[in-house]
């Protein structure tokens, strides 16, 4: 047995506190937390199951406030004889649990089709983009965490939705206006000022494809009621992620190169393909409508004093009297 105080013992502790640290800079998925939070308040038992060995998984969640209580079960890939695609994993989670696997609902990311012969519903995940179709095994298949409708399955409902809109912590991003694929304004009829995607990786890594909304601010104009697509229009099926939020206001002229910054506060719904340009297009106005009316409420009408929206205008157009928000109209 190796002694604890020899250098190569030293060197392994010190390559496991850095791993650590990397995996608490590792923020959860969207929806994670939320999820976890209701499940617990409702009394809905929960296990963690995953191939990594238990002691990684233990470290991992030791990262995220109260996760590690809030599971009456957590199985790591050495507990069982074989991990995934094996559904050993899954049947010693529901054992420890006290139920039988038919009466569990599993979430899962991977591919694997372990929980079939288990007899569980399972929602996919899918932790690759435009890969659903390789989980039509799956009873159901999100986009994000945030999609996850508990009522489905029997279980208490999400009480966070305000007029379908979902409040969630704002995050702010700018940049130059660029053109699109020309879409928005000659195909959709719906102006889009669109940013340069690659300029945001780590933050869209953090934020699955979806409708959201939010503030939008000009530097030389105003601030504006803004609804946001990010993703991959599967309706068009883009081959790259895209940023495209459609500010509801009538400018009457492109603004390539202006300043564009944005908070965004809320979320709408999942990205989704459609049967027609036509239910396409009806579909982006019923999300400006349900933006539009949202954010007239206090809980997001306040970001419109942030200082990111405030300080991005020009001094000559808050002299103007234009700083005050635009209405849309």
């Amino acid at each position: 047995m190796e002694a604890p105080c020899s250098p190569s013992g030293k060197k392994r502790d010190k390559m496991r506190k850095k791993e650590i640290v990397l995996w608490c800079n590792i923020k959860a998925l969207p929806g994670a937390n939320r999820l976890i939070k209701h499940l617990k308040s409702n009394g809905v038992p929960a296990a963690l199951a995953s191939n990594s060995p238990g002691s990684n998984i233990e470290a991992k969640i030791s990262c995220h406030q109260g996760w590690k209580e809030s599971f009456s079960a957590i199985v790591g890939g050495d507990e069982v004889e074989k991990g995934k695609p094996s559904p050993d994993i899954f049947l010693e989670a529901a054992k420890r649990m006290n139920t039988n696997p038919p009466n569990c609902l599993v979430i899962e990311d991977s591919l694997c089709c372990s929980w079939k012969s288990c007899r569980n519903a399972c929602i996919a995940v899918p932790s690759v983009p435009k890969r659903t179709a390789e989980f039509s095994s799956a009873d159901e298949v999100i986009n994000s965490l945030l999609d996850v409708r508990p009522e489905k399955w029997g279980l208490r409902p999400f009480s966070d939705w305000i007029d379908d809109t979902l409040p969630i912590e704002p995050w702010f991003i700018g940049g130059s206006v660029i053109k699109g694929f020309g879409r928005g304004s000659k195909v959709l009829g719906i102006p889009t000022a669109n940013l340069p995607a690659e300029n945001f990786s780590d933050v869209l890594s953090e934020h699955t494809s979806r409708v959201y909304f939010g503030w939008a601010g000009l530097s030389t104009r105003g601030i504006y009621k803004m609804v946001m697509s990010i993703g991959w229009n599967p309706y068009f099926d883009n081959t790259e992620k895209t940023i495209e939020p459609w500010l509801l206001h009538d400018f009457g002229e492109d603004f390539y190169g202006e300043e564009l910054r944005l908070v965004i506060v809320g979320y709408i719904r999942p990205e989704a393909n459609f049967p027609s340009l036509e239910s396409l297009i009806e579909r982006i106005h019923e999300d400006a409508r349900i933006a539009e009316k949202a954010l007239n409420l206090p809980l997001y009408a306040k970001y419109t004093d942030s200082p990111y929206l405030r300080n991005s205008l020009k001094e000559d157009n808050s002299a103007n009297g234009n700083q005050s928000v635009i209405d849309s109209k």
